[in-house]
Formats: structure tokens, C-alpha cells, sequence
């Protein structure tokens, strides 16, 4: 299509005169990859049509929440009774007991939980309690896990081991993230000397048990074992971030899948988004009661929102979670996110092209390298040019992943088989031209 007659790029320049980068949220502006983002301007079942009417195969579901697939039925007629009732109230509603109780069945460490409206609000919501239940001031993060964008949680690795992060965004005061330490994902003997060294003090210990802002990478079961073992020897709390990976890799989530291996396994509190929401701006943070009975009006730990619990959001949240909950939907999930992954591997392999691939439940990640990566600095050897010339090369084809290289990529239950074959046939048509 000649630019003057894309109206992708004419909306883009519109979008750029109002907007800081023509979006709201800086992935969608294609930096990364280059190029023209796309503007969508309806979706249904696993496609999405851009604004000049090409439709694409949609491996981003909303970056992770559309498990069910665009305009589920049963999700639609929910919301549409809700929005009949009303918008919002401020003020409480039966239906957001009743998907408190089904978040709560679900994942099982939890015996309270508090509905708020981002990922990000969850985030920071969580450290905040922590801090307060604990009486302590330092937390650890690891190096290539995103928890949202709260000012205490922007930080990278500092240089040696066990230093306190640097800001990675202007406006964040060093003073913030001072008690902030970052270390590297899956690496056992720096977290072990982190404890030894700060475990007196630490409050939480908050982490992606597969950080899907590395694409695809899974915290070992070493790793892990040693994470919930240190916390409970130094009285820290152990925070999974499972705003990607909640009720998407698993029914009960990453949590359940590191219990399978792990006897008795769980965290300490849960930070939740995404899937529970089916689409809607909704999210959650919840722990063992005496810890959430921290917060106000039990405690002295603040925290409020005035579209917390928003009933056309609950509406779609539990739709949703009904739906997923349905007798072998993750089983038949996983077979068709394992065959997108697998169709690649092989695709690549046919070509000579480097490739590694992983997926649990609804999520998927690949690298272009030999072997699947452990850390942030094993991610990073990936080959961007080769990525962006397969990102363009699907996205031509009518198939849309992540527009970062960084970014994990979700099937949802709308994706057929002849989706996934039509996906591997594309990329093994552009991994001849890498």
C-alpha cells in the first residue's frame, strides 16, 4: 500500500501531534523494531483487522489477557448486562465478593485479596504492605523483571554483586530506589550473599517466576526453592508478580506449576492482572490474612482507588475465569501454544537459523540463539537486526507478535490449528531471508 493511502501512518503523524510518541504506552510506537505501528480498529476470535483493513493473526491478546480470544461470547453478554447496571459506583458490589472468592479458589496461598485497577497499582501496592507488615525498608528485585512502573521498582543492576540499583527512568530521585536491590535472575550464590548480607532488613523479595519481560525465561527450581527458603529463614515476604503469568500458564498460575516440584510450595503474597480482568483495566494483590489485614481500614497501611472493584470490570473478570475454568481448556491451550513453538523450532531448524523456544499454558517466548537463556545478560545476546526482520516479515504476512524483541507472545483459546500451521508456514518463509 503506498503512504499516502496507509492510513496506519496517517494516524500515526495524527497521533504524534497529541500524544508523546503517538501512543500510550511506548511499546506500541515500534522504536524498537521500526516502522509504522498498527492501529487496530476491530478484533474477533484470535485476529485483529488494523486500520486499513489487513487482518493479522494476534499473538498479543492485549498483551496477555485476551485468553478466551477477542469478543467472547459468554465474556460479552456479561459485560453488556453490567454496563446496563451502571459504570461505576464507588461503592462496593456483590460481584466483587464473588471474584474475590473465585481469584481466591484458584490460587490457594491467598486467603485475602484487594481488587485495584493496574498491574503497576498492584505492584506498588504490594511493597507498600510489605514494607509496612514487616517493618523493614529494603526489598530485592532481579534484573530484567518488569513489575510495573512505580518509581521504587525502575531500577537496573548496579555494577558487582549485590549493589543497589541507579534509576533507569528521569524523574525517579536516587533516594527512591536506595533501598532497592537488584540482583541477577537465577543467579543462587548472589542471592544467597544478598541475605546474608541485607536479610535483617529486607522486607519482601518480589519476583516474575517466568519473567515474560525477557521474553520467556523460568526461574530454575534451584533457584526458586532457595528464594522461598531464605525468605522464611530472615522473615522477608516472598512476592510473585504474576500479572503475565496468573490463571495464563496454569489455571492455579506459575505458583501452582513451581508446586508440582517444590512439596508444599507457595509465596507469601500474589500480585495478579491481566487474565482476571479478561481485557478490562483490573487488578489484584493478596497474601495470608494476617498480612492483608495490614492494610486500610484493618491497618495503618494505606491504600484506596476509586474504580477499584469497577463492576463492568468484575463482570468481565469472571466471566472470564469461568470460562477458563471449564474441564481441559489449559490442556487443550498448552497443545496449541506447544505446536506454534514447536512448528517454529522446526521451521528454523529447516532454514539453519538459530532458535530456541519455550511455553507454558497460554505463553510463549523464542530467542534467536543456540540455547534458551537463564538471565537478563544471557537475553540480551540475542540478534535484534535478525528480530526485526522477522518481526516485519510476519507482520507482513498477516501475523503480529510483540514489537520487542523483550516481549513474551500468548495463544489464546480462539487459535486454531490452521492458525498455527499459517504462522509456522510465514516464518519459515522469512527465516530463509535471515
Amino acid at each position: 500500500m503506498k503512504p499516502d493511502t496507509d492510513r496506519n501512518i496517517a494516524l500515526f503523524d495524527r497521533a504524534r501531534r497529541v500524544i508523546p510518541g503517538g501512543v500510550n504506552s511506548p511499546v506500541r510506537a515500534f522504536r524498537a523494531v521500526g516502522g509504522t505501528p498498527r492501529f487496530v480498529q476491530r478484533a474477533q476470535g484470535a485476529y485483529f483487522w488494523d486500520a486499513n483493513g489487513q487482518r493479522h493473526i494476534d499473538y498479543i491478546g492485549s498483551w496477555g489477557p485476551m485468553i478466551l480470544g477477542h469478543g467472547h461470547p459468554a465474556v460479552l453478554e456479561a459485560v453488556q448486562k453490567a454496563a446496563v447496571d451502571g459504570f461505576s459506583f464507588g461503592a462496593p458490589t456483590e460481584r466483587e465478593i464473588e471474584l474475590a472468592e473465585a481469584i481466591l479458589a484458584l490460587v490457594p496461598s491467598m486467603d485475602m485479596v484487594r481488587l485495584v485497577s493496574s498491574g503497576t497499582e498492584a505492584g506498588m501496592s504490594a511493597i507498600r504492605l510489605a514494607r509496612g507488615a514487616t517493618g523493614r525498608s529494603k526489598i530485592i528485585k532481579f534484573e530484567g523483571c518488569y513489575h510495573g512502573h512505580a518509581d521504587a521498582l525502575l531500577v537496573k543492576a548496579g555494577s558487582g554483586l549485590a549493589t543497589f540499583g541507579n534509576p533507569t527512568s528521569a524523574g525517579v530521585p536516587a533516594e527512591v530506589v536506595q533501598h532497592t536491590l537488584v540482583l541477577e535472575y537465577n543467579n543462587v550464590a548472589q542471592l544467597e550473599e544478598a541475605f546474608a548480607l541485607h536479610g535483617q532488613d529486607l522486607a519482601c523479595l518480589m519476583i516474575e517466576p517466568i519473567a515474560g519481560n525477557m521474553n520467556f525465561v523460568r526461574a530454575s527450581l534451584p533457584f526458586m526453592r532457595r528464594c522461598r527458603e531464605l525468605c522464611s529463614q530472615y522473615g522477608a515476604l516472598l512476592v510473585f508478580d504474576e500479572v503475565m503469568t496468573g490463571c495464563r500458564v496454569a489455571l492455579g498460575s506459575a505458583q501452582s506449576v513451581y508446586a508440582r516440584d517444590i512439596p508444599g510450595f507457595e509465596p507469601d503474597m500474589t500480585v495478579l492482572g491481566k487474565v482476571i480482568g479478561g481485557g478490562m483495566p483490573l487488578a489484584a494483590f493478596g497474601g495470608k490474612r494476617a498480612v492483608m489485614e495490614q492494610l486500610a481500614p484493618l491497618g495503618p497501611v494505606y491504600q484506596a482507588g476509586t474504580l477499584s472493584g469497577n463492576p463492568v470490570a468484575t463482570a468481565c473478570g469472571l466471566a472470564t475465569l469461568r470460562e477458563i475454568s471449564r474441564p481441559g481448556f489449559f490442556e487443550s491451550l498448552s497443545a496449541m501454544t506447544r505446536r506454534l513453538v514447536d512448528g517454529l523450532a522446526g521451521a528454523a531448524q529447516e532454514t539453519g537459523v538459530p532458535f530456541c523456544a519455550d511455553s507454558e499454558g497460554g505463553m510463549f517466548g523464542f530467542f534467536l540463539l543456540p540455547e534458551l537463556p537463564q538471565n537478563y545478560a544471557q537475553v540480551m545476546k540475542t540478534d535484534g537486526t535478525r528480530f526485526n526482520t522477522l518481526f516485519h516479515g510476519l507482520l507482513d504476512r498477516g501475523v503480529y507478535i510483540a514489537p520487542a524483541l523483550y516481549e513474551a507472545g500468548f495463544v489464546s483459546a480462539a487459535h486454531t490449528a490452521a492458525d498455527i500451521d499459517e504462522t509456522v508456514s510465514a516464518a519459515r518463509d522469512v527465516f530463509r531471508l535471515l
